[in-house]
């Protein structure tokens, strides 16, 4: 099981006029803080405001129609909920989405609102796997999971692809990593179109299972990280998503809160640019010099905008 330019490309088809094409913004005063020249692929303007919607349309449009009348479930604290809630919506599939009782309030009502079944669990008692798992044979669902999924790594790559083809000669791409889908889905684009370009991932600190497992050469994994970006809570990397990245990727960095914070305020006020904490951590390990990428010309994903401004606030 792999992912290539050619399934990214199809994707990129199925999702045509369907999902945003997301814009390209750029900031003087970003790159004079880098010492390089940015451009931010905005997901936080896609569909669902992350990036995530593009993997999860893909995978669905892609369901027989037998298994597409059942239904689908999948795991997720709120992007993937919601991006699942909606390509469900739009493709008249029904979904079923387990998410933790303490998931963000915004990602908990949107997916709600997008008319999916939500089932909530408590994470200190069991598992989103175990539970997601029992419910699916219990139905007959079809899985699809937040990131470990040829198809929904193959939809985010389209967000690479988009960048690279209106930000031409890029020296280096970085993408938040939270399970991966992004980062490989980036990687296998980016390497394709650009193969003398860097690819970075950005991880929290208090999450750096996948910067521990691109050194180690097994998957590691963290439980419960305490970290504001929500986004990068999961456990692991995937089994397809590590393998990808191992393969494409040129280093996963590890940032730590405040830089997350200021870089993701820094969006905020000086670029007018509502993103949440998970799609801020590029630009973080750019600012607070964890990655020094001087005078290259950089491609930062915003992953996604979805602001849980309660969780937020102690820190403004």
């Amino acid at each position: 099981m792999t992912v290539t330019f050619a399934d990214i490309h199809a994707a990129a088809g199925r999702l045509e006029g369907v999902a945003n094409r997301t814009p390209v913004f750029t900031s003087r005063t970003a790159d004079d803080l880098c010492g390089a020249t940015l451009f931010f692929k905005a997901e936080n303007f896609q569909r669902v405001g992350a990036f995530k919607f593009r993997g999860a349309y893909n995978a669905l449009s892609q369901l027989d129609a037998a298994q597409a009348r059942k239904g689908v479930l999948t795991w997720s604290s709120g992007n993937h909920a919601q991006a699942i809630a909606l390509a469900g919506r739009l493709l008249g599939i029904p979904r079923t989405i387990v998410m933790p009782q303490d998931a963000p309030a915004v990602k908990l009502a949107a997916t709600k609102a997008y008319g999916a079944e939500v089932i909530t669990y408590d994470k200190h008692t069991t598992t989103r796997e175990a539970l997601g798992e029992q419910i699916a044979r219990e139905r007959g669902l079809a899985i699809i999971p937040p990131y470990d999924h040829p198809h929904i790594v193959a939809g985010q790559g389209t967000a690479a692809l988009e960048l690279i083809e209106e930000s031409p000669a890029l020296d280096a791409v970085i993408a938040p990593c939270g399970g991966g889908g992004l980062l490989s889905g980036t990687a296998v684009a980016t390497r394709h179109l650009l193969p003398e370009a860097k690819v970075y991932g950005a991880e929290p600190a208090l999450a750096d299972d996948a910067c521990r497992s691109f050194r180690s050469g097994k998957i590691e994994t963290v439980s419960n990280p305490n970290t504001i970006a929500d986004g990068a809570r999961t456990p692991s990397l995937g089994k397809l998503t590590f393998a990808l990245i191992r393969q494409h990727v040129t280093d996963i960095v590890p940032i730590k809160e405040e830089s997350i914070i200021k870089a993701m305020l820094f969006l905020w006020e000086r670029m007018k640019l509502v993103v949440e904490p998970t799609g801020a951590l590029g630009l973080a390990a750019l600012m607070d010099g964890t990655l020094k990428l001087p005078g290259q010309r950089v491609g930062v994903i915003l992953s996604g905008g979805n602001v849980d401004f309660a969780a937020v606030k102690p820190y403004l």
